[in-house]
């Protein structure tokens, strides 16, 4: 089994990096990567961990794109944490992208407030140790404070988007965070595509002009695509020549009803699902 999308406490998981190669190992994944949100924070010692584990693992980070009408998240695969000169464009970007997402969540914040939700921003801000704040951390202070039952009924009510307190973020530009995430020795990797909020019809011309713009693949397999779906896109990664990944996009108690390793329909993932130019970067010590 592998699993080339998970997060930690570096951005809205619930497990250290370290946790989670150690979640990852109980759990039989072989290979796994550590793709948070905006940050290069965790990959060391993550990396660090899995050494010690002999399990394989990839340097990542998932990145917010511009995109309307959906969301459109750049995986940068397999990068090369251990080399900082080709690091500075994509820690430039994240910078960028970690101001937006200071401004759109003091922004939810303000909204909650407005409306007489008793929500103080420095109490979300504790609840993210490195300081990468998203919706799940303001779906916890909800919920533990007794404002919904749990984080699902954060976002269906509240935080979800066309919800009250969504709050849409910029993003970079599609080229830069390719160029990026190129530049720092990784595959740019398009995430569950389905969140981009198009039309089937209209699906097969996007990748084609983000292939055509550098992205080399897609996470065709993700838990919020039915099975049928995975194997449609699949079937169209193919026809393009894109790579193809599958992930869990596991954040722990974040959301706890996606499992490390299980992505769509709960199948699990085999290594049939990471494409040799991703298994060639693979980090791996035996224990």
């Amino acid at each position: 089994m592998i699993d080339l999308h998970t997060h930690s406490t570096a951005s809205d998981g619930s497990f250290t990096p370290a946790n989670l190669a150690a979640h990852a190992a109980d759990a039989g994944i072989r290979t796994f990567a550590l793709t948070d949100h905006d940050t290069l924070a965790g990959n060391s010692e993550a990396a660090a961990e899995a050494s010690r584990l002999g399990i394989g693992f990839l340097a990542g980070i998932e990145l917010d794109v511009e995109w309307e009408p959906g969301e459109c998240h750049l995986l940068g695969l397999g990068l090369d944490i251990g080399a900082p000169a080709g690091l500075v464009d994509l820690e430039s970007l994240v910078t960028a992208l970690r101001s937006d997402r200071e401004e759109r969540n003091r922004g939810i914040a303000d909204r909650m407030r407005a409306d007489g939700l008793d929500v103080e921003y420095a109490g979300v801000q504790a609840l993210s140790p490195n300081g990468v704040v998203g919706r799940p951390h303001f779906a916890r202070y909800l919920a533990d404070r007794g404002i919904v039952r749990n984080r699902q009924q954060a976002f269906d009510r509240y935080l979800a988007k066309d919800r009250p307190y969504y709050v849409p973020r910029k993003g970079v530009s599609l080229d830069a965070a390719v160029a990026a995430i190129r530049a720092a020795g990784g595959l740019p990797i398009l995430a569950h595509p389905l969140s981009l909020y198009v039309s089937w019809g209209h699906i097969p011309s996007i990748l084609t002009d983000f292939r055509d713009r550098g992205v080399v693949g897609i996470e065709a397999w993700h838990p919020a695509v039915r099975v049928v779906d995975g194997k449609r896109l699949e079937a169209l990664a193919g026809e393009l020549g894109l790579l193809v990944t599958a992930g869990s996009d596991f954040h722990g108690e974040a959301r706890p009803d996606r499992k490390i390793g299980r992505t769509a329909g709960r199948l699990a993932i085999d290594d049939r699902y990471l494409p040799e130019p991703l298994a060639a970067r693979v980090a791996f010590s035996a224990s």
